[in-house]
C-alpha cells in the first residue's frame, strides 16, 4: 500500500489473521495505525475483527466470538488435533453460564507448553475419546455430558449447579455423566460433580433461579416447589417457586434472562396483571432481584417474613 492511498479494511468479512490483512496490503504499522484509529479490534495474538461489528455485540456473543476467533488465529498454525472443552464447549452449546471468565479451553492428547497456547489459553489432558465430540459450527466441541461434567468439577458447586440444570433441561444423558463421574473417584473435584448431580433440577429456566434454589437449601428454609402453574380471574400463571400451603410466591427478576432475551413491557405489564389477581386470592410475593442473592441474611429475613404471616 502506498503512502497516498489510504488505510481500509477488506470489503469481505469480519474476522481476519494478521497474514490475511498483510495480503490486503496493510503492514503491521497500518494493523497498528487501524486499531488506534477505532477501525479494527484485536481480539488475540494474530486475530483481529471489525471494530463496527464488535461495537454491536453483546457481552454474551462477545465470549463466543473469542473462540472463533481462537480457531480462525490458529487455522494456519494447528494441526487442529484439539477440541474445545470446559466453559468454551459450553458457550458453545449454548449452556447458562454465570459470572465465567473468557478464557479458552482446550483437551488435547498431549499438554503443550503454556508459551505456545497462549496466555488467554488452558490447555486440558484429560483423556478423551471420539464418542466424547461433537461437531458445532465446524468446531470439535466435547459432548454435552462430558461438558457439564468437566466444567462441573473445574467450577464451583454453584457454578457447576447452573450448567448441570440446564443441561438436564436440554436433555443430558443424567444417567451417562452419573457414569462418568463413577469413572472419576479420587479425581480433583469429582465431588462437586456428584453433589451437583445429586441435586440438579433441569425445572430451572435461568441461573438465577438455580441460585435461589441452591441458597433456599443452603439456608435451611423450607424448599417451594419450582414452577407452580396456579389460576385466577386473570388466568393460568406459571410461578417461578411457590409454597402452596402457605400461598407464598417467590419471582426472580432478573432484568436479562440469557441470550440477550429481554423482558417487554408488554409482558412485564401482564406479570403485574397476573399477580395483583393473585394477591386478591390470598398470594403473597416475595421478588427477587440478582443483588438479593448475595445479601443472605435479608434474603433470609424477607422470606421467613412471608412464610410466617
Amino acid at each position: 500500500m502506498t503512502p497516498s492511498q489510504p488505510l481500509s479494511l477488506p470489503d469481505k468479512g469480519n474476522l481476519w489473521r494478521t497474514d490475511q490483512l498483510h495480503a490486503h496490503g496493510l503492514n503491521s504499522r497500518a494493523i497498528l495505525h487501524l486499531v488506534r484509529r477505532g477501525q479494527l479490534v484485536r481480539l488475540r495474538y494474530g486475530c483481529y475483527i471489525r471494530a463496527a461489528l464488535w461495537a454491536k455485540q453483546s457481552a454474551w456473543i462477545r465470549s463466543t466470538q473469542l473462540i472463533y476467533a481462537h480457531a480462525h488465529g490458529t487455522l494456519t498454525t494447528s494441526t487442529g488435533d484439539y477440541v474445545y472443552s470446559h466453559t468454551s464447549a459450553a458457550r458453545l452449546h449454548r449452556l447458562f453460564l454465570w459470572d465465567v471468565d473468557d478464557l479458552i479451553h482446550i483437551l488435547l492428547r498431549v499438554r503443550p507448553s503454556n508459551e505456545r497456547l497462549g496466555k488467554d489459553v488452558r490447555g486440558h489432558t484429560r483423556p478423551f475419546a471420539e464418542t466424547d465430540i461433537v461437531t458445532i459450527g465446524n468446531l470439535r466441541v466435547t459432548s454435552l455430558e462430558r461438558t457439564v461434567v468437566d466444567c462441573a468439577m473445574l467450577l464451583s458447586y454453584r457454578h457447576g449447579l447452573v450448567l448441570m440444570d440446564h443441561a438436564l433441561r436440554l436433555g443430558a444423558d443424567r444417567a451417562l455423566m452419573q457414569a462418568m463421574a463413577e469413572a472419576l473417584d479420587g479425581r480433583r473435584g469429582v465431588r462437586k460433580l456428584r453433589q451437583a448431580l445429586a441435586n440438579a433440577d433441569p425445572r430451572s429456566e435461568s441461573a438465577g433461579e438455580t441460585l435461589c434454589r441452591e441458597l433456599i437449601s443452603r439456608l435451611k428454609l423450607p424448599m417451594p416447589e419450582p414452577q407452580v402453574e396456579v389460576q385466577s380471574r386473570a388466568g393460568r400463571h406459571r410461578l417461578d417457586f411457590a409454597w402452596r400451603e402457605a400461598k407464598v410466591a417467590l419471582e426472580f427478576d432478573g432484568r436479562v434472562k440469557y441470550f440477550d432475551f429481554k423482558r417487554t413491557d408488554e409482558v412485564i405489564f401482564q406479570e403485574r396483571r397476573r399477580e395483583k389477581a393473585l394477591s386478591e386470592d390470598g398470594w403473597r410475593f416475595v421478588r427477587v432481584e440478582w443483588k438479593h442473592l448475595f445479601r443472605e441474611e435479608e434474603f433470609k429475613s424477607r422470606l421467613l417474613k412471608a412464610l410466617r404471616r
